[in-house]
């Protein structure tokens, strides 16, 4: 049996890949605090009942002590899969995730003669301008430089960050567009597709030593189609307020000059500019020769998609916990 690390397993999309990396019959071990997830909301208990069926290891220490290549030799770690993330995208915290604590742990994998590491990356760093996407490719590169078996994932978007707006429908209020609503479009991906691809990453050859950009089933969806398909199942009016974008350009040059007095609001500034590119560029594939989103290039994969989702929330079979996804 093959013991996997699994690395990020409280986060949402982290449990759906422990799911499936049992379901295959590997051997997961997920090194997890004693108090996780969004806020620290999750114990001990909560914890066990999310990750049926993994090797928890409840961290007394710092994660590097588990990842140490010691540790690794000890626990016959073979394959490492990361869903680890910085849970802002803030430039310290990016830096001290997304590459630092990456990149370390890599170095140990490499001494540990680990043979595999599957990464969860993500298709916005192909046009990078924030600070989390520059600290993502920097340990892209490393990984694709150590010489290890390697998987780079980068997933479009997640259903529960286009899911934000159904709270402000059912009390009345209007969907946000930015610009017309056809700024962007994507090919939104379930947690459970995307546990099944990563989880395939480790057998399957042809995912070895590549980057993996995937979405998921059907055509690309703007924003206005998401809305008009919610105020339809709901059986309301379509009521929509558009957004200029320069109005969040507005607001991005007034963090950035008040963050020369206030440091705190440095992050604040980020923070506005990740909006803003979420709002302004699609998650599709990124065609260099014709400098444009290709929908038809971006891969699909699995059977799921946005508008089912949608309707279990609508019809309350699902809920769904914004946590650190709530500013989308």
């Amino acid at each position: 049996m093959i013991r996997v690390l699994l690395l990020g397993a409280t986060g949402t999309i982290g449990q759906a890949v422990a799911q499936a990396l049992v379901e295959c019959g590997y051997h997961v071990i997920c090194p997890v605090r004693k108090t996780a997830g969004f806020k620290g909301g999750l114990g001990e208990d909560r914890i066990q009942t999310l990750l049926p069926g993994t090797d928890l290891r409840f961290l007394v220490n710092d994660l590097q002590v588990f990842t140490s290549a010691e540790s690794l030799k000890q626990n016959q770690i073979e394959v490492i899969v990361s869903c680890l993330a910085s849970r802002t995208g803030a430039p310290a915290d990016a830096w001290k995730v997304d590459y630092g604590m990456h990149s370390d742990i890599l170095r140990q994998a490499c001494q540990a003669s680990v043979r595999q590491f599957v990464l969860l990356s993500a298709i916005c760093v192909q046009k990078p301008l924030l600070a989390f996407q520059y600290a993502k490719l920097a340990f892209e590169r490393e990984l694709i430089e150590s010489g290890l078996c390697y998987s780079i994932v980068r997933p479009t978007a997640f259903f529960k960050s286009l899911s934000g707006q159904l709270k402000r429908l059912r009390e009345g209020r209007p969907f946000l567009l930015f610009g017309d609503g056809r700024l962007t479009a994507c090919k939104p991906i379930s947690d459970q597709d995307l546990a099944g691809y990563m989880a395939s990453c480790i057998s399957d050859s042809d995912k070895h030593n590549a980057v993996l950009p995937v979405g998921g089933p059907g055509n690309a969806i703007t924003p206005l189609q998401q809305g008009e398909y919610l105020f339809k199942q709901l059986g309301i009016t379509p009521h929509y307020r558009h957004v200029p974008v320069t109005l969040m350009d507005l607001i991005i040059q007034s963090l950035s000059l008040a963050g020369y007095l206030i440091p705190s609001l440095r992050d604040k500034s980020e923070l506005a500019k990740i909006g803003r590119y979420y709002a302004t560029e699609s998650m599709l594939l990124w065609d260099e020769a014709s400098a444009s989103y290709d929908a038809e290039a971006t891969p699909s994969y699995g059977r799921q998609t946005l508008f089912e989702y949608y309707d279990r929330l609508i019809s309350g079979k699902e809920q769904v916990k914004l946590g650190d996804h709530a500013m989308f």
